[in-house]
């Protein structure tokens, strides 16, 4: 009966948890994407290098997303960990649906970046 008590209390905590771990990711994005900016503005950067840069701002966030939620369960973290990054994936493709009233720009990327999202998630789950 206690036993229950517990993994109910903890299955109430999850999403609260994932919630705190995806909030840190996209402050961690948002500070990451701000520094590129300026990077770009100072020293003049190809569109090459701030590709790269997008795509590592993801992969770091993603695996930040993955590694806190790992820490948070305990167990099974690889699939927390993915259910992170996907979910990091999610809002960033909705707020990219919004921004651009659609998919247009995104169709070529979009199953490569929901890969790379959800795989670093993983693999930040994995080492946490």
């Amino acid at each position: 009966m206690e036993r229950s008590g517990r993994m109910e209390k903890k299955v109430a905590r999850l999403p609260v948890a994932l919630a705190k771990c995806l909030l840190a990711s996209y402050l961690l994005t948002g500070a990451a994407l701000l520094l590129l900016a300026l990077l770009l503005y100072r020293f003049q950067l190809s569109e090459q290098i701030v590709n790269i840069g997008i795509i590592v701002i993801y992969v770091i966030a993603a695996f930040l997303a993955g590694f806190l939620s790992g820490k948070c369960t305990q167990e099974r973290r690889f699939l927390w960990g993915l259910i992170a990054g996907g979910l990091y994936f999610a809002v960033l493709a909705l707020l990219t649906l919004l921004a651009n009233h659609g998919f247009k720009d995104l169709n070529t990327h979009f199953f490569t970046t929901l890969m790379i999202c959800a795989g670093s998630g993983m693999l930040g789950g994995m080492v946490s």
